[in-house]
């Protein structure tokens, strides 16, 4: 059966890159004189204007060819030893190709490492030497801008993972999707993803029924004196609003109400005893998804922003994400 060849799909391809620092580059970073806004507008030792689309918006300094990673797994760019390594997701739509091909992934390789790492390293020069946190919103939606310019496939997201428990990304509207034209302004939506971690007991039953039915639809988690869980719950959420242009929600306003309303509530406890929200509700991992997303959704909103959904680990195996 011959694929719809018309019906539109998603490439994904994700790329490590080492964000090399030295005292060189902080003083040739800090010796050019551009500045460019949150939003891809010039920015501090960023390139404008240049006729060569590879090299615009890039710091002066940053814009040669980097060199080569030895170890694709490790990454793409070289890495000194305490250089910070992140992995970029990056994301395309389309139709393939007769060759089968949405897009040559190493076309998406090259545009990593030649404009994606630049940014991000250009942006943690400032971070470092300036002492003021980065804006990430503005720093995703300038690669999500350089990425567009570049491939030869429209760009539905750039991802930016700086660890297995937290990422950040900038959708691309799908109206960016119908044009490549860097002159046209990027719009998009940004989400912050976090994980975190709590210990809780627990014990499966529900009183409508008899001991034994529970006994017999619950098994071993039916266990009178509960059993315990380390879980884990991620949450994403969208920055609806921004102040003087930077995103209203950052990470430490995620970590804020995450530690209020559910580190506070749940963590060492027996959510059966200790938790009235689980006072006449069966603690199930879906159930307990369900809680969280009540009440996190309007602390959220409170700040700016829109949890689009949590997703609970019971353990490594089963996971419970909700909304659907």
């Amino acid at each position: 059966m011959s694929p719809d060849q018309g019906t539109p799909l998603t490439l994904c391809r994700v790329v490590r890159l080492g964000l090399s620092w030295t005292r060189d580059s902080e003083r040739k970073h800090h010796s050019n004189q551009v500045v460019t806004s949150d939003f891809g507008s010039p920015k501090a030792g960023m390139l404008s204007g240049s006729s060569d689309s590879s090299q615009q918006d890039v710091p002066r300094d940053l814009a040669q060819q980097p060199q080569r990673g030895g170890n694709g797994l490790v990454s793409a760019v070289a890495a000194t030893p305490l250089s910070p390594i992140v992995e970029v997701a990056v994301t395309c739509v389309g139709t393939p190709s007769a060759s089968g091909y949405l897009i040559d992934i190493t076309e998406i390789d090259h545009a990593c490492r030649d404009l994606v790492a630049p940014i991000l390293r250009a942006s943690l020069i400032d971070e470092l030497t300036s002492g003021e946190p980065t804006d990430l919103r503005g720093v995703l939606r300038h690669a999500a801008q350089a990425l567009r310019s570049t491939l030869s496939a429209p760009l539905a997201s750039i991802e930016l993972r700086q660890s297995p428990y937290r990422r950040a990304t900038f959708e691309c509207a799908a109206s960016s999707h119908q044009t490549q034209q860097r002159d046209t302004p990027m719009t998009g939506t940004f989400i912050l993803s976090e994980t975190f971690e709590f210990a809780a007991a627990h014990r499966l039953h529900l009183a409508s029924q008899s001991d034994a039915e529970n006994r017999e639809l619950f098994g071993k988690c039916n266990n009178p004196n509960g059993h315990g869980h380390n879980y884990r719950i991620e949450v994403s959420v969208e920055a609806t609003s921004k102040i003087d242009g930077h995103a209203s929600l950052d990470y430490g306003a995620i970590e804020r109400i995450v530690d209020a309303e559910i580190m506070a509530r749940f963590d060492h406890k027996h959510l059966n005893v200790d938790c009235p929200e689980f006072a006449t509700l069966n603690p199930s991992v879906e159930h307990i998804a369900m809680v969280c997303h009540g009440l996190l959704a309007p602390r959220f909103a409170e700040a700016g922003g829109r949890l689009r959904w949590v997703e609970v680990w019971e353990t490594g195996k089963t996971s419970c994400r909700y909304p659907a």
